[in-house]
């Protein structure tokens, strides 16, 4: 049962994030969860490639929809488990190579409390 509502949880990730409906995409998350990105890293240095709470996700991604208004995610694998879902996807993005991704989501009491991004 939690490793289908985990799977639920990542469609509907995938589904705000390509919406860029940045209000439904963090109510997908823990106040306190934590964001590592290797792009974040790139972006915002000081941060080490490593966020935490709502707000700074918040910040984060209003700034990826602001800069990237063609930003997609293409679902190729979803695998789940009752603690967390492995995500791949391709990354399209208008006048920019594709990008292939990989994405684990860990998930406690129906929120994502830990993202993780890999980049090839």
């Amino acid at each position: 049962m939690a490793t289908e509502k985990n799977l639920a949880i990542a469609h509907l990730w995938f589904d705000a994030f390509n919406a860029h409906n940045l209000e439904k995409l963090l109510s997908l998350y823990d106040d306190e969860a934590q964001h590592f990105s290797p792009k974040l890293k790139i972006r915002q240095p000081e941060t080490n490639g490593l966020v935490t709470g709502k707000e700074a996700l918040r910040t984060w991604w209003q700034d990826a929809f602001d800069r990237l208004p063609t930003l997609h995610y293409k679902v190729t694998s979803l695998t789940a488990n009752p603690d967390r879902v492995f995500m791949e996807y391709l990354r399209t993005v208008a006048n920019e190579p594709d990008m292939l991704v990989a994405e684990v989501l860990e998930i406690k009491d129906g929120s994502i409390i830990a993202s993780r991004v890999y980049h090839g």
